[in-house]
């Protein structure tokens, strides 16, 4: 349960997609130690003109390889969000040549009670998960 939506530009092939998708995993089970299938992954994929990402201001080059990633999780402390960042830029740059400078992350918070994993419950509220990941 960090649920991963990535946000990308279409062309990647089916293998590319799932070395990014693993390496993201790899990040998020080292900065937040949450179980190995714990893993909540959507790629949604835009033609060019579909997806823009700037800098803010920055003067932070993007290419073709840009990548948009939105995090919905329970609360994470600072600490945690700034080793995701850190290690899911090492991770991406190592497994699938992306730059630093092509990742954008941003973190959506909630709580346990925003969350059901299936049979009409949710599992953080009625124990069936600890309340702690």
């Amino acid at each position: 349960m960090p649920l991963l939506r990535f946000d990308l530009i279409e062309g990647r092939s089916d293998a590319e997609l799932q070395t990014l998708l693993d390496a993201a995993h790899r990040a998020m089970l080292d900065a937040f130690k949450v179980p190995e299938r714990d893993r909540y992954q959507i790629v949604h994929e835009h033609k060019p003109s579909r997806l823009i990402v700037e800098d803010t201001g920055l003067c932070i080059p993007r290419t073709e390889k840009v990548v948009f990633l939105q995090v919905t999780s329970r609360p994470r402390g600072r600490e945690a969000k700034e080793t995701f960042y850190r290690l899911l830029a090492e991770e991406l740059e190592k497994s699938c040549a992306i730059a630093p400078s092509d990742i954008v992350v941003s973190f959506i918070e909630n709580t346990d009670e925003d969350w059901s994993f299936g049979h009409g419950r949710a599992q953080f509220l009625t124990g069936e998960l600890g309340a702690k990941e």
